[in-house]
């Protein structure tokens, strides 16, 4: 855990936005909570974490809003739980840790919380257990309880966690490099003939030697043009590439998520190089372009002109690219957002809302296809971290229905691209921090031009 005054500061802050009512902020529940059992690995709700929740089942706290006091709810192990789970630090000693004024148990929430009446803040409820539980605490239905959340309350969250600390920083640096060992390791070690499933239990592996978990399902599969491939069965061939797009947690949750996409051989193709180059020249000139005040819109959107204007020297794509762009034609290729916030969740904050996280009240969310998929639009600020992602696909599915549709035709070259009918897919992706002047990539280097890959693949 943080410092017991890192974990005051936030609940102080978020106690002067609300003003007046009550914080309810519920922890996750086990599977099972019968610790005889055999739960479900438990991973602890992000908010909970953040404003100074123990990283353990069946707990949540309450802020006095006017008065900033905070009380941690908890009940000790039994001794016939310590028999299976063995000891555990005291409701009490957790308190401490995080600087609570109070320690009250569980069976006192419900005649708190009830008694707080119209006054009571509570975050989206994206978890039936949970809901469940807020209705038996407040007499409330399950209805009520999910559309029942604190619009104030969320905004006030997104404000605080969309600026990383210093110390927060430090935890995503620790993921992202090993994220990248990570990385660095499946490029060594993939070759024709071993499976995906192969290469994803080296990184899983490599997660549990430095007692963590992947940050998120790992996507790693010589069918890249599958975004999000969880897939593991396939048997890696030559002349095909590999996507992987995977990331550590921290100690303390915090996530990495990169991508890095190769060659099954030991160099790429003159096709493969070609678009590969297109990628990396988009993501980089769009990390370039990242910093405080510019909308992640334009970011996105500079990409996809990138994007267009490479695919048009291969001959993919043809006319004005700034006209194709504007229509939406670059999406066959590019279908998906530049990136999204990443902090204690992958997609950071996700449950309380895309829109909130990523647009606010300065953006309005597009419904032209691809563009409609970007997950942060508005403007940067400093302290914010990010994910910028390029990529080019070669989506059989998609491609059959636009060409039957004749979709764009004026800017896609349809005939070349059966060419590239199998190709699968290419992104690359790194971890921004947006600074006070301009941004910095967080971590140690992840290899990524091609000569990088290639020096990487011909070690053997």
């Amino acid at each position: 855990m943080f410092s017991a005054p890192t974990y005051q500061g936030r609940r102080s802050r978020l106690a002067a936005d609300l003003g007046k009512g009550l914080i309810l902020i519920n922890g996750n529940i086990d599977a099972s909570m019968n610790y005889r059992g055999n739960p479900y690995p438990f991973r602890q709700d992000s908010s909970f974490l953040y404003f100074g929740g123990p990283d353990k089942p069946g707990m949540a706290m309450t802020i006095d809003a006017a008065t900033g006091r905070s009380v941690l709810y908890g009940d000790d192990l039994t001794l016939e739980d310590i028999f299976w789970v063995g000891p555990q630090t005291t409701v009490q000693q957790l308190a401490r840790q995080a600087g609570f004024d109070e320690v009250r148990s569980m069976s006192k929430l419900a005649g708190d919380v009830k008694s707080a009446g119209d006054q009571l803040h509570y975050l989206p409820v994206y978890r039936g257990d949970n809901v469940l539980r807020l209705a038996a605490w407040t007499g409330r239905t399950p209805d009520q309880i999910q559309s029942g959340h604190s619009e104030a309350l969320i905004h006030a969250v997104v404000a605080q966690r969309s600026i990383k600390t210093t110390e927060e920083i430090a935890e995503m640096t620790w993921a992202v490099d090993l994220t990248g060992r990570m990385h660095v390791a499946v490029m060594r070690e993939a070759e024709a003939g071993l499976r995906e499933s192969d290469l994803a239990s080296l990184v899983t592996g490599m997660c549990e030697a430095e007692e963590v978990v992947p940050a998120y399902g790992i996507i790693l599969s010589k069918d890249g043009q599958t975004l999000h491939n969880h897939h593991h069965g396939n048997e890696l061939q030559s002349g095909q590439l590999v996507l992987g797009d995977f990331g550590a947690e921290s100690p303390m949750h915090y996530a990495g998520d990169i991508t890095r996409t190769f060659p099954v051989d030991r160099h790429f193709t003159n096709k493969q190089r070609e678009v590969y180059e297109v990628v990396l020249d988009a993501e980089m000139l769009a990390i370039e372009a990242c910093r405080p005040g510019v909308a992640y819109r334009d970011v996105h959107l500079r990409a996809a002109r990138i994007i267009a204007n490479g695919l048009k020297d291969i001959g993919l794509m043809k006319g004005d690219c700034h006209e194709a762009v504007a229509a939406g034609a670059h999406a066959l290729f590019f279908p998906h957002g530049l990136g999204h916030m990443i902090g204690l969740d992958v997609h950071d904050m996700e449950d309380l809302g895309e829109n909130h996280v990523g647009y606010g009240s300065e953006v309005q969310r597009s419904d032209q296809f691809g563009l409609a998929y970007l997950r942060l639009a508005r403007k940067l600020q400093p302290g914010f971290v990010l994910t910028v992602e390029p990529g080019i696909y070669f989506i059989p599915e998609l491609i059959d229905q636009w060409r039957a549709e004749k979709k764009h035709a004026d800017f896609i070259n349809y005939t070349a691209l059966e060419k590239y009918r199998n190709f699968g897919g290419i992104r690359i992706e790194d971890n921004v921090l947006i600074t006070d002047k301009g941004y910095q990539i967080l971590g140690d280097p992840i290899p990524k031009t091609v000569a990088e890959v290639e020096a990487l693949r011909y070690i053997v």
